[in-house]
């Protein structure tokens, strides 16, 4: 049996950034840039577990709000919305078009939806423009941008981990609020980084793929610490 290629299913570039490519093969996507792969309906373990043990760590709050950025192939959202009760609103921030047009197009099979759900508000600007103008809005911030601290499709995505993105964040967050970071790789600096802003941080490593398979990825979860509530 000759097996499958990969299809071109679309083109996006992304802002200031790179070329980004949708391949389908058989029933899945693959979203890469240049040789490397991003995102891939076949990996999507992290990805989820980025909105669930958020949520956990959550614990019950009454009308959660959630910011993520960005939208991806929707794993992250889809598992928010699965764990969040229905008073919580989630605002979604994805700065690529085409991303939504892939989601609403060939995978809305996997998008099951999940846009038109009413808590959900999709916003077409960059993370940081409402990571900035937010003061004590949200309850967790849930960032998969770029492929982690050490980006590859935007240059400015480092200012999100930066020192002063990690202000802005902090913020952005109302008391004992999580900012929560997904990243392809382990990086020994950044949660040094995250403890210099003022955050409490814990590491977990998740395998991508179902059993325990695939890449090892890694989240950082960053809760305000006590002062913070007084402003101390």
């Amino acid at each position: 049996m000759t097996e499958t290629e990969d299809e071109l299913i679309g083109i996006a570039h992304v802002p200031e950034g790179v070329e980004m490519r949708l391949l389908q093969h058989g029933d899945d996507f693959t979203i890469v840039l240049e040789d490397t792969e991003l995102m891939s309906t076949q990996a999507s373990v992290s990805e989820e577990a980025l909105a669930t043990m958020t949520c956990e760590r959550l614990g019950a709050r009454k009308g959660t709000e959630m910011l993520i950025g960005g939208y991806g192939m929707g794993f992250t959202l889809r598992a928010a919305l699965a764990a969040l009760p229905d008073d919580a609103s989630v605002t979604v921030a994805e700065i690529v078009p085409e991303i939504i047009e892939w989601a609403l197009g060939p995978m809305q099979r996997f998008t099951a939806g999940c846009l038109d759900d009413p808590r959900v508000t999709l916003v077409h600007d960059d993370i940081a423009m409402l990571i900035d103008a937010a003061r004590g809005g949200y309850d967790a911030i849930l960032l998969d941008v770029d492929n982690g601290p050490e980006g590859l499709t935007r240059r400015i995505n480092d200012q999100l981990y930066g020192p002063g993105g990690l202000q802005a964040a902090k913020a952005a967050l109302k008391p004992d609020g999580i900012l929560a970071i997904w990243s392809a790789d382990s990086d020994t600096a950044f949660p040094a980084r995250l403890r210099k802003a003022g955050f409490e941080v814990s590491e977990v490593a998740v395998k991508a793929k179902p059993g325990g398979s695939g890449y090892g990825h890694v989240i950082w979860f960053a809760q305000k610490t006590p002062d913070q509530k007084t402003g101390k």
